[in-house]
């Protein structure tokens, strides 16, 4: 008989993830399969493709033991394999869009003035925008990046617990972002669920198709 569900990874990679909360703390991720998830998430959909943020690798255990106080002491910030910090550029100005333009001339070739238009509508983003509303836009654009990395992990059977339950201004001290430009959003922590997490085994709860989905 043919076996379905095998012939769908994508939904059974979907089914199986969840947020974890208690990592194994002496399983690692291999080197190779998180380079991929990072570039999973750096090739992630972005307005405009702008990608007006950046995701900070905590390696250091130091930092990391540093940062879990202001994480109200959740434990994947130390015990996960691997802790990326998605980051906001707050500071987001048309010398961005120059940079961006720059980055479609070197790789596709094309004629800078043919960008002229593209060039006009994302500065006439930056500009009409307020900056907490430019903050809020750019967060959106973390929001899918996240998703694409969850997804990317899940299909590699790699744990994932997406967070937004920190301290965020203790997170950007610590991490020395306010100099840079960049304002903490959320954290991704990865790694191997421990057996004693005690929703490893627990069942998907989520809305039915008709309860989600309106069809018009």
């Amino acid at each position: 008989m043919e076996n379905k569900t095998a012939q769908k990874p994508l939904l059974n990679a979907l089914n199986w993830r969840y947020a974890t909360k208690t990592f194994d703390a002496d399983k690692k991720i291999p080197e190779p399969i998180f380079d991929e998830l990072m570039e999973a998430t750096r090739l992630s959909a972005s307005s405009y493709g702008l990608q007006p943020y950046k995701f900070i690798i905590v390696r250091n255990p130091e930092l990391r033991a540093q940062l879990r106080p202001a994480s109200y002491n959740q434990p994947q910030i130390t015990d996960a394999s691997h802790m990326v910090v998605f980051a906001v550029q707050n500071d987001l100005s048309p010398a961005d869009t120059d940079a961006y333009m720059n980055r479609i001339v070197a790789t596709r070739g094309v004629d800078m003035a043919s960008l002229d238009g593209f060039r006009n509508s994302i500065n006439g983003t930056l500009t009409s925008r307020s900056p907490e509303e430019l903050y809020h836009w750019a967060s959106d654009q973390v929001y899918i990046a996240m998703g694409t990395l969850l997804t990317a992990a899940a299909l590699h059977e790699v744990d994932a617990c997406p967070m937004e339950g920190f301290d965020k201004g203790k997170y950007d001290e610590i991490l020395g972002l306010k100099p840079l430009g960049l304002a903490s959003r959320a954290v991704v922590t990865l790694g191997f669920r421990s057996e004693a997490d005690f929703l490893a085994k627990a069942a998907k709860v989520r809305k039915s198709f008709e309860e989600v989905f309106l069809v018009k």
